[in-house]
């Protein structure tokens, strides 16, 4: 429905009747190897686009070699037409389903920029705009028209231009902010009654419905979020619904972030920069979001030059930025605008967002995506992106990359490292070849072990959080075969004498030929569950329970060690009753275990359990026997 009458557009055509010519009267000003630019995405003015197009087909000399200028296109782009070459070539910041084949074809063009660059270059006129088509609001009583849901570059091309033509749509919101032309800065104005384009992602599925779990658990109550379009970020928003007091500083506002801000998950009342408003640049969504922004003194549409200055984003505290890529390689580069050599889409504002919210204190750079693509078919995950590949993002610029399999925490890690953790996200399908590509280029052990298939497949559904009796509260998790310096670092942290304890020998090194005994491992014959306070990226193991099945299929022998420092904390009683519950369910019938006589404070945790336990010694070693029928 209209945001709003047409009863002052009158008044200043009654005023100003020479902004008001027949449509072939205001095409007649376009020239010859003019760039002409047009709005962004849902506001794109798409009668005029139409108009100009159908002025050329009836007038084929009028102009010829004309360069449209715009981000991206969400409406049929007839300037692409093979028909129209001679008259038009596209160039675009952003590389869309439209014009892909055009582009990559060499029949339009593709810049590659920060988008937060672009108006630098309208104003430096390094690429001048001759003729702005745009779309508008009608005017208020004071003349002033509304971008509405596209104010991004389109403020500053408006601006730079020598023809400023409005199709005034009085189906566009008017929107606070950045955004508003005063009549006297157009040149003509084109009345048109039309939806404005909308974009509706698709439901997200259970797989994108995973991957917003996982980043739920990363963002935090009073953060302030920026997140890109699609059924991944959809899905995202739909997952912070339980957390509080978020804000929002972005480049897009999607449907999404609009429900966020109805149940009062976003009142940006943490934000420090823009405190109360939520900050964006243009919208893409329903026509209910397009209603929800109308007016709305509490979301405000800025110019692209400052949602997406990194400046800006940084001073944000807690920024938290999530995107999106094509694909990620093993050492942390990954890539947005490109498949190999073909262009897919550009490099947009998450390169901004991504290092603004790195700058920023207590900013987090998410990256999220679906393991896979073409229906399974391909890895995201790869050894090393491919030649001709845009690095959207370098290997400083994320923190946390998530799946459906998990978070992987990269940030401050070595290139072995991330490698390990990537690789235990990526699908199960394709983990084998990925360890096997890693060793061989070197970028892991050359002797790295890895088990395939299911059984060596992460059993998050034994992930469990308790609360000890002295009231610390755990993550108790089965290791990840990424584990292995969190496991270097705990094992180094025990005591000789702990060390003694839990290996009865002497030794005291844990090189990585014995660690990967621990990470390496068959689910289905041997469980190893972690005590951790919390889910950081080198968040500390305070204990380790184990157990690995007996010959007989039915017994498996158990062993726990925790850190001296968190001893005689009740880390020790919770991991055997957490071991206990799965080996439970895989149907184990008891436990053997070795515990040293001098080894009371173990004794006295397997007591504890409360199943039937018998007790044999061997020299200074207790031999003891669990039913756990």
């Amino acid at each position: 429905m209209p945001m709003t009458g047409m009863e002052d557009l009158e008044r200043f055509r009654a005023r100003y009747p020479e902004k008001f010519p027949p449509e072939e009267e205001v095409f007649a000003h376009v020239r010859r190897g003019d760039r002409i630019f047009l709005g962004t995405a849902c506001g794109e003015p798409q009668h005029l686009v139409q108009a100009l197009t159908d002025y050329v087909k009836a007038h084929p000399k009028a102009f010829f070699d004309a360069e449209i200028i715009q981000v991206w296109t969400l409406g049929v782009a007839p300037y692409t037409d093979e028909r129209l070459k001679s008259n038009f070539r596209l160039n675009a910041f952003f590389v869309g389903p439209n014009t892909r084949s055009a582009v990559n074809e060499g029949l339009a063009d593709y810049t590659p920029i920060f988008l937060s660059q672009v108006p630098d270059l309208f104003n430096r006129r390094v690429l001048s705009i001759d003729v702005a088509l745009v779309q508008t609001s009608p005017p208020d009583r004071h003349g002033y028209l509304s971008l509405g849901i596209s104010v991004d570059i389109v403020k500053a091309a408006a601006a730079s231009a020598r023809l400023i033509i409005a199709q005034v749509n009085p189906q566009m919101p008017r929107v606070q902010g950045d955004g508003f032309l005063h009549i006297d800065e157009v040149d003509y104005v084109v009345p048109f009654d039309e939806p404005l384009l909308e974009y509706r992602p698709s439901v997200p599925d259970a797989i994108a419905e995973r991957i917003g779990r996982y980043v739920a658990r990363i963002v935090e109550d009073g953060d302030t979020i920026q997140a890109g379009y699609g059924s991944v970020p959809n899905a995202i928003m739909s997952a912070l619904r339980r957390k509080k007091h978020l804000g929002v500083h972005t480049e897009l506002l999607t449907d999404g972030l609009v429900d966020l801000i109805r149940a009062g998950v976003i009142d940006n009342s943490r934000k420090t920069v823009d405190r109360g408003q939520a900050v964006t640049s243009f919208c893409m969504g329903s026509r209910e979001t397009y209603d929800f922004v109308h007016c709305n003194p509490a979301i405000e549409f800025r110019t692209i030059d400052y949602t997406n200055d990194p400046v800006v984003i940084a001073r944000q505290e807690r920024m938290c930025a999530i995107n999106s890529a094509l694909q990620i390689d093993l050492t942390g580069q990954a890539t947005a605008e490109s498949i190999g050599r073909s262009f897919y889409s550009g490099i947009g504002g998450q390169a901004d967002f991504m290092r603004g919210a790195i700058l920023a204190r207590g900013g987090k750079s998410i990256l999220a995506l679906q393991s896979t693509a073409e229906d399974g078919a391909v890895s995201r995950i790869v050894p090393f992106l491919p030649e001709g590949a845009g690095a959207t993002l370098n290997r400083g610029d994320v923190h946390y990359v998530v799946t459906e399999y998990g978070i992987a925490h990269i940030h401050g890690k070595n290139v072995r490292e991330r490698a390990m953790d990537l690789i235990a996200i990526a699908h199960p399908a394709f983990r084998h070849r990925l360890v096997e590509e890693a060793r061989r280029l070197h970028l892991v052990y050359g002797d790295q072990e890895f088990v395939p298939g299911e059984r060596g497949e992460y059993p998050e559904h034994h992930e469990a959080r308790k609360t000890t009796k002295t009231g610390l509260p755990l993550l108790l998790r089965p290791v990840k075969i990424s584990d292995e310096p969190a496991l270097k670092d705990f094992f180094y942290s025990l005591s000789d004498q702990s060390m003694y304890r839990r290996f009865m020998t002497p030794r005291r090194d844990m090189p990585h030929e014995r660690l990967q005994e621990f990470v390496a491992i068959d689910y289905g014959r041997e469980m190893v569950i972690l005590a951790c306070p919390d889910e950081g990226t080198r968040s500390p193991v305070l204990g380790l329970a184990e157990y690995y099945i007996e010959e007989d299929g039915l017994t498996a022998n158990v062993a726990f060690a925790v850190t001296d420092a968190y001893q005689n904390q009740g880390v020790g009683t919770e991991l055997l009753a957490h071991l206990t519950q799965i080996a439970r369910k895989q149907g184990l019938h008891g436990f053997t275990a070795e515990v040293l006589r001098e080894n009371e404070a173990m004794l006295r945790v397997f007591e504890k359990m409360k199943f039937p336990l018998e007790m044999a010694t061997s020299g200074d070693v207790y031999k003891l026997r669990i039913s756990l029928k």
